[in-house]
């Protein structure tokens, strides 16, 4: 039995000498602690995939992520809690024989079945999921599937991101919700429930994205929404060399957030948000006043993972 997820979310105010600077104030929004095994917004963009399927008759999810991909481990347990088969496939046929890393060996653990493929494979897979000969050779080769992209990002799971903003009281003009953009499923349920004049604002963690991103957000709000919204945009500047990279420079503005405020910093994802967030602050280029959400999506790795 899965444990119930804990909702709404934490809202908590942080206060920083760098923001109060800045004349800002800054809020955490903890979706780190919705759930112990499905935690941030993949509880969020599983719930209503997860609902689908069950609906629609599955008994076995298929998706995909790298070595290290939050989204595999939280597929495997949230199936396991369901009942249902899951399968992972995982980029980078490389990995096969090596020993698993604790990302992978925790998905096994939850009786995910792994499937490694080379990189360019996987990428063409990736691009042509709505192909239905794709979908028939997936089905060929592990059965009748409910399909899953990579980081659980479509139409419904942004619907499911979007309650994130019922969460947040009083949004008005001068509110600013941030989050972290690996696939855009986040940014685009956040900007799509946002109420007039408030804004969000994402920051990208991979490199050169520039463009794909915002194509792939405004793709999500059309086909959730039958429309596409204003008042977001994404930072492209804190990549920090691309996914999955932590230079040293982040390292240092994470350990140092951490002791601060006592807070452990999950770094693909959360450490990138926040300190492109606290760059920005330090230029000037957030309007002060503003009211800052920074949405923590997920928590860091488990203490001594590698």
């Amino acid at each position: 039995m899965m444990p119930p997820a804990v909702l709404p979310s934490p809202l908590t105010p942080l206060a920083d000498p760098a923001m109060e600077r800045a004349g800002l104030e800054l809020r955490l929004k903890r979706d780190d602690l919705i759930h112990p095994t499905v935690p941030g917004n993949k509880w969020r963009k599983l719930t209503p995939n997860l609902r689908a399927a069950v609906e629609q008759g599955h008994t076995r999810l298929l998706t995909f992520g790298g070595a290290y991909s939050n989204h595999i481990r939280a597929v495997a347990a949230a199936g396991a809690a369901r009942g249902l088969e899951t399968v992972g496939i995982i980029r980078g046929d490389e990995l096969a024989d090596a020993p698993r890393n604790w990302s992978l060996a925790l998905a096994e653990s939850y009786g995910m079945r792994l499937s490694f493929l080379d990189r360019s494979g996987y990428r063409e897979t990736l691009r042509s999921l709505d192909d239905p000969r794709t979908l028939r050779e997936l089905e060929a080769r592990w059965g009748r599937a409910y399909v899953l992209p990579e980081g659980g990002t479509n139409a419904p799971a942004a619907q499911g991101a979007a309650d994130l903003v019922a969460e947040l009281p009083d949004l008005g003009a001068r509110d600013i919700v941030c989050c972290a953009v690996g696939t855009g499923g986040t940014l685009a349920g956040i900007a799509a429930a946002l109420p007039e004049g408030a804004r969000a604002l994402g920051f990208a963690v991979l490199k050169g994205a520039g463009g794909y991103l915002e194509d792939e957000v405004a793709e999500l709000h059309r086909r959730g929404w039958g429309r596409t919204f204003t008042g977001w945009r994404i930072e492209h500047g804190y990549h920090g060399g691309g996914y999955g990279r932590v230079p040293a420079r982040l390292e240092a503005f994470a350990a140092g957030f951490e002791e601060r405020h006592g807070l452990r910093v999950e770094r693909r994802y959360v450490a990138k948000m926040l300190w492109g967030l606290y760059g920005l602050a330090e230029a000037g280029a957030l309007p002060r006043g503003s009211r800052v959400t920074a949405v923590v999506t997920g928590p860091p790795d488990p203490e001594g993972a590698g």
